[in-house]
């Protein structure tokens, strides 16, 4: 008998709403959930790949444990066993700090992991915490800790009613929203007036903008400063309703001077009419807003790039205005929740041992973490935990990750699969996954273009010899940590517990009295409940002394010398970004067939006159080449990259000996982390600088002659 569940697609930001049938203990179809407030019946290729996870004959069920290069199943009392010990051994042998925790970017989708997960990790008390907001958002959050003194106050453009939008380093065609959790932006941008796009590439949202500047990787705050140094010089700057709660606006003007666009046009490889046109129409635009994601943070100069595309919306009167930079009105309230435990925010309060890297949020950049195990020394890490996490593929130089792994006293992984970074474990405790767990987008839904609030129970009850993540966190903190009354209750009420209080203490929870919203409320509501579009928040929203918005922190004005530099600098010949893909979600999705199947995708752009100047022909095989390493990757000639860029997409390198996963084993591809360089960093916040990489490119065929 056929049975029918509505659930959330966790598999990326967008979290659109599914239809999940059900027949004899089988997945028979995924659709979208027409019902769904937010996602309307979208859903992108990805979702069906719920079920190829669900189903995968590669997903572990059982504890595996490592000896040599045999892998055994063992119980789960045992595998807790082993485990607690070695992390034992490791912290009362060397210290605290001797023992590090890397968290993969599946936590953020997961009410287990936030809840249970984050506890415990902090509760270890090492300084040597890593995680994947290192290689992604951190500078947008260290823009919003510094700016308005929390760092989870990150604006989101309000996409349905805007008139201009004006993306650097995003895609959302294809993500569907990043920090900006907006399923099928497609339909959403066609209601948009104008539409433009700056990146290195002709991406698909570059694709249906009105439209599309070429610049080159790594220049985007030149670019922003430019924007910013129009609207001053030409009397443009309108900080409307925010005006009294403003600080900094005189230095912001001293800041800007000097990078006329006429000035950074050679750098930036913009014109300088172009930049000028779009200031203005910023500053003459109602509703507008400039929106920067992962190809603004993850170069030498994100930080400042992204605290730039703040200052631009703050300038052009466009933060917290409808149609601009809003804040959300969530049910749980992340902002008050944090506070209670002391996450709100911290940078540079320490810096890592070998490198000096800073701090933020009690992590360190997780491009120190392979010098930070093999490099000899007091502090040197002895011991791991990863959690939902693959960074042999995911960080900078993974090759040199990898090896420095197999350095490591004791390494446990909370994972599902046998993938290229679990190899190297001596315990892998797999989880359950999605359709078998329950769902409420506790972090994503602060940064929704419209509050909205969804609980999802599981589709399939989880096995006797299953457990969640939660479980088994919990059971390692017993075991590591002791475990008292505090962990005995939450244990016994799981993570439902912790979200019911949070939707109590929420905006739209006992505040409302008795039509508050509850978890018995989201229960009754499978589909979801609509809260409304996005709501002015300032100043009462700010965690900063006296409420204001500091529009020039100290730490950028102290970077601003390092970019300035630049113009005076020559330029690579030839340099390496990323790309997103819509039918990939990172390293995670590639054991799914129909997800992979057709043409490789695996491919390195590269510009017809880079082609012809090197020799090289569509579909050739070509040597790419790095301070850090090389590889070897099939060309895919097209001018929808910038001359002196190539574009391949991360998540690949499945090519690896002693890992399990059939599908992706056969189409393997190739790490763009294998060229990447663990040195290369932007200095401010210790981010991991992918776009923007120095790179050579060499016909295969002249090293198979030679």
């Amino acid at each position: 008998m056929a049975t029918t569940h509505h659930h959330s697609c966790t598999l990326c930001e967008a979290t659109c709403g599914i239809t999940v049938t059900v027949e004899d203990d089988r997945v028979t179809s995924i659709r979208g959930d027409k019902a769904d407030p937010l996602s309307q019946g979208y859903v992108c290729p990805k979702a069906t790949a719920l079920a190829d996870v669900h189903h995968d004959p590669d997903r572990l069920r059982t504890p595996l444990v490592r000896f040599g290069d045999e892998w055994v199943e063992t119980s789960w009392p045992a595998a807790f066993e082993l485990v607690a010990a070695g992390l034992r051994d490791v912290r009362e042998q060397h210290g605290k700090d001797a023992l590090a925790v890397y968290q993969g970017n599946p936590s953020a989708h997961n009410l287990g992991l936030i809840t249970y997960g984050q506890p415990f990790f902090r509760a270890l008390g090492t300084r040597n915490l890593f995680s994947a907001t290192s290689v992604d958002q951190l500078p947008h959050m260290l823009a919003a800790l510094e700016m308005f003194g929390h760092q989870l106050l990150m604006p989101v453009p309000d996409l349905d009613r805007t008139d201009l939008f004006v993306c650097l380093g995003g895609n959302p065609a294809v993500s569907n929203g990043s920090i900006m959790t907006a399923p099928n932006v497609k339909a959403r941008l066609k209601s948009v007036r104008k539409v433009v796009v700056i990146d290195p590439r002709r991406t698909e949202t570059a694709g249906i903008a009105d439209e599309h500047l070429f610049i080159r990787p790594g220049t985007d705050a030149l670019l922003l400063l430019s924007l910013m140094e129009v609207l001053f010089a030409e009397n443009l700057v309108c900080t409307g309703r925010l005006t009294p709660h403003l600080v900094g606006l005189d230095l912001l003007r001293e800041v800007a001077k000097g990078f006329a666009p006429e000035r950074t046009e050679a750098v930036t490889g913009v014109p300088a009419e172009p930049v000028r046109a779009l200031a203005r129409e910023l500053a003459a635009t109602p509703r507008a807003v400039v929106y920067g994601r992962v190809g603004i943070c993850t170069q030498e100069f994100g930080g400042l790039a992204a605290w730039l595309v703040v200052v631009l919306n703050a300038l052009t009167g466009h933060l917290d205005e409808p149609g601009g930079a809003m804040f959300t009105t969530p049910a749980v309230d992340a902002i008050p929740l944090s506070g209670l435990t002391g996450h709100g925010g911290s940078f540079d309060t320490y810096r890592s041992r070998v490198r000096g890297l800073p701090e933020f949020g009690g992590e360190l950049p997780v491009a120190a973490l392979a010098e930070e195990i093999d490099t000899p020394g007091g502090g040197r890490i002895r011991g791991l935990i990863t959690s939902a996490g693959n960074p042999v593929l995911s960080t900078p130089n993974g090759a040199r990750l990898e090896r420095a792994l197999d350095g490591l006293d004791f390494m446990v992984s909370i994972d599902p699969y046998l993938n290229e970074t679990t190899r190297h474990a001596d315990v892998i405790l797999p989880p359950t996954v999605h359709l078998e767990r329950s769902h409420y987008e506790l972090a994503l839904a602060n940064y929704s273009v419209r509050n909205v609030a969804k609980y999802s129970p599981p589709v399939f009850r989880r096995g006797p010899d299953q457990r969640h993540d939660w479980e088994i966190v919990l059971e390692l903190a017993t075991r590591v940590l002791g475990g008292g009354a505090p962990a005995r209750l939450l244990g016994g009420l799981g993570p439902e517990a912790v979200l019911e209080l949070g939707l109590l203490a929420g905006p739209h929870g006992l505040r409302k009295l008795h039509k508050g919203l509850t978890l018995r409320t989201l229960r009754r509501e499978p589909h979801g409940v609509d809260l409304g579009p996005l709501e002015r928040r300032l100043p009462g929203r700010l965690a900063t002394r006296g409420r204001t918005v500091n529009l020039a922190p100290r730490a950028y004005l102290n970077d601003v010398p390092r970019l300035r530099r630049v113009l005076k600098r020559d330029r690579a010949a030839l340099v390496l970004i990323g790309r997103r893909q819509l039918r990939s979600n990172n390293s995670w999705l590639h054991n799914s067939e129909r997800l992979v199947k057709g043409k490789p995708r695996c491919t390195l752009l590269v510009h017809p006159d880079d082609a012809r100047a090197r020799g090289i022909a569509d579909g050739e095989s070509a040597r790419l080449t790095s301070a850090s390493g090389e590889i070897e990757v099939p060309v895919e000639v097209t001018d929808a990259i910038m001359p002196g860029v190539v574009s391949l997409p991360h998540g690949w390198g499945h090519h690896r000996d002693g890992v399990r996963l059939g599908v992706a084993s056969r189409h393997a591809g190739v790490s763009a982390n294998d060229v990447t360089d663990e040195g290369f960093v932007d200095a401010l916040t210790g981010t991991a600088a992918f776009s923007g990489v120095a790179v050579e490119l060499t016909p295969e065929r002249e090293f198979s002659r030679s």
